[in-house]
């Protein structure tokens, strides 16, 4: 390129980068044989290379639990044919430690993805739901991340209709990112006719629980906790109503739970 000053600059010709396949961590909650997280690494498949880490047994329920009392155990497993997969005995967050620190040895995959879980964890429920808090673990990490799931809690559910749509959603998190200190938390109503999606908040909404108390053979009681929930949001912006409606739910969450509005009040306090 030549300018008026008579110097001439020569650009160089470089050849284009050849873009690197991603990594994505696939993780869940339900266990390594749960039907829900082979759609998933499937799905995943489809977008770069796949490593699986879950859990060698149920944990739903467990919320952001790490084993810290006994030791761990990860095994190689071999279950679906070209994909590296690894069974944990600790929680869905200790999967996703475990990952990080001795499958990845300190460096990141492109993506951190968890689920399909059986049953929704919208509104109050990301609180409680190992699904979301392998996801959380893995923004915690700085990996982008997702969880998914399904309102359906039987063995027989169908996770095929949610496929087109974690593919789309875990596509544009690989070409944008998300926020820092974000992820995503994405329901799907029990429906194969679904209407799209829809970018939600969390719903005001809690459980009322009940404990059913029952005597085993010594005449001990027992209890089963049981439960209704009680959603206090008619909002139409919310998770709940989105699903009500046969759309997907997105809800971008946070894992910096201060509540900044109320630091001005406390800081009119007397101390």
């Amino acid at each position: 390129m030549n300018y008026s000053g008579g110097i001439t600059f020569i650009m160089p010709n470089f050849a284009p980068m050849e873009k690197q396949t991603p990594t994505i961590l696939v993780v869940n909650d339900d266990g390594i044989t749960a039907p829900g997280i082979k759609v998933l690494l499937e799905t995943m498949q489809q977008l770069g290379r796949v490593v699986v880490v879950a859990p060698d047994s149920p944990q739903s329920g467990m919320g952001h639990a790490i084993t810290i009392g006994k030791p761990l155990r990860l095994d190689a497993v071999d279950l679906y044919e070209g994909v590296e997969m690894y069974k944990c005995s600790g929680t869905p967050v200790d999967c996703v430690k475990l990952a990080v620190n001795r499958i990845f040895k300190g460096s990141k995959p492109d993506l951190c993805v968890s689920g399909i879980n059986h049953g929704l964890n919208n509104s109050i429920n990301v609180l409680y739901s190992g699904t979301m808090s392998a996801a959380v673990e893995g923004a915690i990490e700085g990996i982008p991340s997702i969880g998914f799931s399904l309102d359906d809690y039987t063995q027989q559910a169908n996770f095929e209709p949610c496929a087109k749509y974690v593919k789309a959603i875990a596509t544009q998190v690989l070409e944008h990112g998300l926020p820092a200190s974000t992820l995503l938390n994405v329901n799907f109503p029990k429906t194969a006719d679904l209407n799209g999606i829809k970018i939600c908040r969390q719903a005001n909404g809690k459980w009322a629980e009940e404990f059913d108390e029952r005597m085993d053979p010594h005449q001990r009681p027992y209890y089963w906790l049981t439960g209704e929930f009680q959603l206090n949001d008619q909002g139409e912006d919310t998770d709940v109503w989105a699903l009500e409606h046969d759309y997907v739910s997105v809800v971008p969450v946070q894992f910096d739970m201060t509540a900044h509005h109320a630091i001005s009040i406390l800081n009119s306090w007397k101390f």
